[in-house]
């Protein structure tokens, strides 16, 4: 049964008497059934559109359905909404200025580990700290809500969007956040679906730490400084997503192992500042950069139009990689090792828009090898300063040297089956709405 249906509006000067004599301990926070909630069934209730101020909890489950104009407003203090109770929905209400401690992991809406069969739907939160932090939950859903983080604070010292740890059973689609540290930040979490959010204006849109078996489907990446970070994590399933305009990195894999890239579509990234927190050195624009990754498969995607289309280092190897599209990159390849890989599977490449080969049988398939970096490439990759010397002599006589003379080629990518047309550019799963 609800107790207290009283709201308590305090005047600001009694607000501050208030806490000049509590001092530095604050109170905790209010229980939400001190609100005049108003019943619509049985474990259903309904907020009056109104200010709310102060923090609240949610200690028994329940639905909470918030009228147009019900807003939480939190005074720049804790967490807006704490949810203590399994089978709690949230929906539809307004969460606003709640602390920015990110130590004391300060979130609009924080959900305690035992709170499992939650779901937060259709809400908008605005302030400093994490948008919502999900705690070593189960099953938990964060469904059609607005992120928005304060664009006056240094990236790095604001919170992420949505923020899991430990988490698993998780579904998180259809959000759109902005102007947060990181988008969606999924940290030692198995098991979790996002799907269709929009992520705009952050460092990282999606960034994966230690989580393995996750899906990652139809999303969009905008004016990042890394669309999708993913990183020491194995068996994700990355489908469908699009990054646009994104600085720096446009998909950048980290020690990713087992894991299947398909149907994306990187564009326009470019060399960009990385804020002074980099994790990995050496972002000039690259659509797809993979770091000592292995044993993925990497098909049907496209890069185009970026400072670079792919950039493998560090052990990258053993990787399936045919059927992408490398369109209109500045440098299409970057690779230095000390073996040639071959991109093609099964008699069938990639497409490359430098390609100057020919199609004599009329198959789709170049008759000769796309081989994107020769001796020169490498040069320049070790020793920056021989671009002084493109256009001399020596390195006109070099290239000729290496093409006359196969033995002396440097390992490196081979496609020996190159596409003579992109494939089919996918399309997303579900609409995703424009920059306003």
């Amino acid at each position: 049964m609800l107790r207290s249906q009283a709201i308590f509006r305090l005047h600001p000067l009694a607000a501050l008497l208030l806490a000049l004599f509590c001092g530095v301990a604050q109170a905790a926070p209010q229980p939400i059934t001190g609100l005049p909630l108003q019943a619509q069934g049985e474990n259903r209730w309904r907020l009056p559109a109104g200010e709310y101020h102060g923090q609240f909890s949610i200690d028994q489950s329940m639905e909470l359905l918030c009228e147009p104009g019900a807003v939480f407003q939190a005074g720049g203090e804790g967490n807006g909404l704490l949810i203590e109770a399994s089978d709690v929905t949230v929906d539809g209400c307004s969460v606003m200025d709640w602390g920015r401690n990110l130590t004391a992991m300060n979130a609009g809406i924080f959900i305690r580990p035992k709170a499992q069969h939650v779901v937060i739907r259709n809400n908008r939160l605005r302030g400093p700290g994490f948008g919502i932090w999900v705690d070593s939950s189960r099953d938990v859903s964060l469904i059609g809500n607005r992120i928005e983080g304060d664009a006056s604070v240094r990236s790095q010292d604001r919170g992420n969007g949505i923020h899991l740890f430990a988490v698993s059973g998780a579904r998180i689609i259809g959000n759109h956040v902005s102007n947060t540290r990181d988008g969606i930040y999924i940290d030692t979490s198995n098991g979790n679906h996002l799907e269709g959010n929009v992520l705009e204006d952050l460092r990282y849109g999606v960034h994966y730490m230690f989580a393995n078996d996750n899906s990652v489907i139809g999303n969009i990446t905008r004016r990042t400084r890394t669309g999708y970070a993913l990183m020491q994590s194995r068996k994700l399933t990355v489908i469908g997503n699009r990054s646009e305009h994104d600085q720096n990195y446009g998909i950048l894999m980290n020690y990713i192992t087992y894991s299947t890239l398909k149907d994306n579509v990187v564009t326009n990234v470019e060399r960009g500042d990385t804020g002074g927190d980099a994790m990995i050195s050496g972002g000039e624009g690259k659509a797809l950069f993979i770091y000592n990754s292995l044993f993925n498969t990497i098909e049907n995607n496209h890069f185009r139009l970026s400072d670079m289309g792919i950039h493998l280092t560090a052990g990258s190897e053993d990787n399936r990689i045919s059927g992408n599209a490398f369109v209109g990159n500045q440098q299409q390849v970057k690779y230095v090792a000390t073996r040639t890989q071959e991109w093609s599977q099964d008699g069938r490449g990639n497409y490359w828009s430098d390609y100057l080969g020919w199609d004599r049988n009329s198959d789709g398939l170049g008759d000769v090898p796309y081989e994107p970096n020769d001796n020169v490439d490498r040069l320049l990759w070790l020793y920056p300063q021989v671009r002084l010397l493109m256009n001399s002599p020596s390195i006109e006589v070099l290239r000729w040297v290496q093409r006359a003379f196969p033995v002396v080629k440097s390992p490196g990518v081979q496609d020996s089956h190159p596409l003579m047309k992109p494939p089919t550019e996918p399309s997303m799963r579900k609409p995703q709405e424009p920059t306003p």
